[in-house]
C-alpha cells in the first residue's frame, strides 16, 4: 500500500463513521449534524468555550454560534463571559439542556459501549489516530490549489 492508498481508505473509513454519526443525528430529527457534535461536548458536565467547542469538533465558528444561539434561545444553554475575554463565551446546558441532550444521547451512548467492547486496543488506536491528525494538522496550512 502507498501513501495514496492509504489516505484514500483513511478518507473513506472516516466518512463511513462519520456518516454513522450523521445518519443517528437525523433519526434523532436534529436540525444539523454539528448540533450532535456540540451537544456530544457539552454533555460531558464541563463548560466549554465556543472556541474550544469549535477546535476540537472542527465546527466553523459562524455554524457554532449559529446552533448555540438556537440552543440558548430554547433555553438548553446558558453563556457567561470569560474573565478578561472581551468575546469569548462559557457554553453550559441548562438542566433543561442537560434532560434534552441525554434524551437524545443516551442511545448512542450504548451503542458506542457495544463498539468499544469489541475493540481490541482502543488506546493504541486513538494514540495512533492522535499522531496522524497532529501531523496532517501541520500541513493543513499549506495547502494550495494550482491549476494550468
Amino acid at each position: 500500500m502507498d501513501e495514496r492508498e492509504f489516505f484514500y481508505e483513511l478518507g473513506k473509513l472516516v466518512y463511513r463513521i462519520d456518516g454513522v454519526y450523521e445518519e443517528y443525528g437525523r433519526g434523532c430529527r436534529l436540525s444539523s449534524p454539528n448540533l450532535l457534535w456540540i451537544l456530544y461536548a457539552l454533555n460531558d458536565g464541563e463548560r466549554h468555550s465556543q472556541k474550544q467547542i469549535c477546535d476540537d469538533w472542527a465546527i466553523p465558528r459562524s455554524t457554532a454560534n449559529t446552533i448555540i444561539k438556537e440552543l440558548e434561545g430554547r433555553g438548553f444553554v446558558t453563556l457567561s463571559r470569560i474573565a478578561g475575554e472581551r468575546r469569548e463565551m462559557l457554553v453550559s446546558l441548562t438542566p433543561h439542556g442537560k434532560e434534552y441532550a441525554d434524551g437524545i444521547l443516551s442511545d448512542l451512548y450504548e451503542r458506542e459501549k457495544e463498539v468499544f467492547s469489541e475493540i481490541s486496543d482502543a488506546p493504541g488506536l486513538l494514540s495512533t489516530l492522535s499522531e496522524l491528525a497532529a501531523k496532517m494538522q501541520k500541513i493543513s496550512g499549506g495547502a494550495q490549489t494550482s491549476r494550468t
